[in-house]
């Protein structure tokens, strides 16, 4: 069953921010754009590549109204001694979520059950606690922010404009279509 229009189940998350540890709950998500980014473990080889272009373009998404909060199965304490040992982790300001006893990872679908360890999952979440886009990728093949930039750009256009949809390779001030008999079997 997909989990698209589906809303965040509950959770509670101790997660790593800008050297402190922070409470997060399905709670925090009220209100405002949501970015759940999963990932296999710290301390490893793709993950750190993703975290770091999330980091590069992390002004760009707060511009939108959106906060990102990366998950992995590892402890809050692992993620900060990994923020404080990396330097492309250390240029993080968004939350990491800390997932040792597999809530999040279960309550989203994405927990590989016998390793441990979450899928490399990407979830967007609108301000009503639902999820709009979801990305699943195979451990070894890395994600790209600036395309998912483009893809919340699209998400918040259409909520918005309920009566518009975005074409493939939709990109901000482009323009969109208003689904109606006429545009059956013309495009």
């Amino acid at each position: 069953m997909s989990l698209i229009n589906t809303e965040v189940k509950p959770f509670k998350a101790t997660a790593y921010l800008n050297g402190e540890f922070v409470d997060v709950s399905e709670e925090n998500l009220n209100g405002q754009w949501s970015i759940f980014f999963f990932y296999p473990a710290d301390f490893t080889f793709v993950c750190p590549t993703e975290l770091g272009d999330l980091a590069d373009h992390y002004e760009e998404f707060k511009k939108l109204g959106v906060e990102i909060y990366s998950v992995s199965t590892d402890t809050h304490f692992t993620h900060k001694a990994w923020h404080d040992s990396s330097e492309t982790i250390g240029k993080l300001n968004y939350p990491m979520l800390a997932d040792p006893t597999h809530v999040v990872s279960r309550n989203f679908d994405v927990l590989i059950e016998d390793a441990g360890v979450a899928e490399r999952g990407t979830f967007v979440v609108d301000p009503d606690g639902k999820i709009q886009i979801i990305e699943l990728n195979a451990g070894n093949i890395g994600r790209n922010a600036e395309e998912l930039l483009r893809k919340v750009k699209a998400a918040q256009y259409v909520r918005a404009n309920p009566n518009e949809v975005c074409p493939a390779k939709w990109e901000e001030g482009e323009e969109t279509l208003s689904p109606s008999l006429d545009l059956v079997g013309k495009i």
